[in-house]
């Protein structure tokens, strides 16, 4: 079964999910040469567009994610759960697969 979502805000993550979509690499490089699709290669830095409430402990305490909607990641070279809206792709990732904060 495949729902068509028209808006990636019609998506709100749940427990420690993160939502995140794929930074674009650079087809241009720095002397101006435009480089094919095939030759440019995926980037692992993610922008965070939405943050689930947070899992929960043993306790049953709900843990802070350790992201924010706006935040850079780096993510995994795979895993995932996919979304595609139009020609869009996105990511759902949990909390604990997330690699590090790019602070800038």
């Amino acid at each position: 079964m495949t729902t068509a979502l028209k808006s990636i805000k019609a998506i709100t993550p749940l427990l420690d999910r993160v939502l995140v979509q794929r930074v674009k690499a650079e087809a241009k490089t720095a002397g101006g040469i435009f480089l094919p699709e095939s030759a440019v290669k995926e980037l692992n830095e993610a922008k965070v567009l939405a943050v689930g409430p947070g899992g929960l402990d043993k306790e049953g305490k709900r843990v802070q994610p350790s992201v924010e909607p706006g935040d850079k990641v780096l993510i995994p070279q795979y895993g995932g759960s996919p979304i595609k809206v139009g020609d869009e792709e996105y990511s759902l990732f949990r909390d604990h697969e997330l690699l590090a904060k790019i602070r800038e």
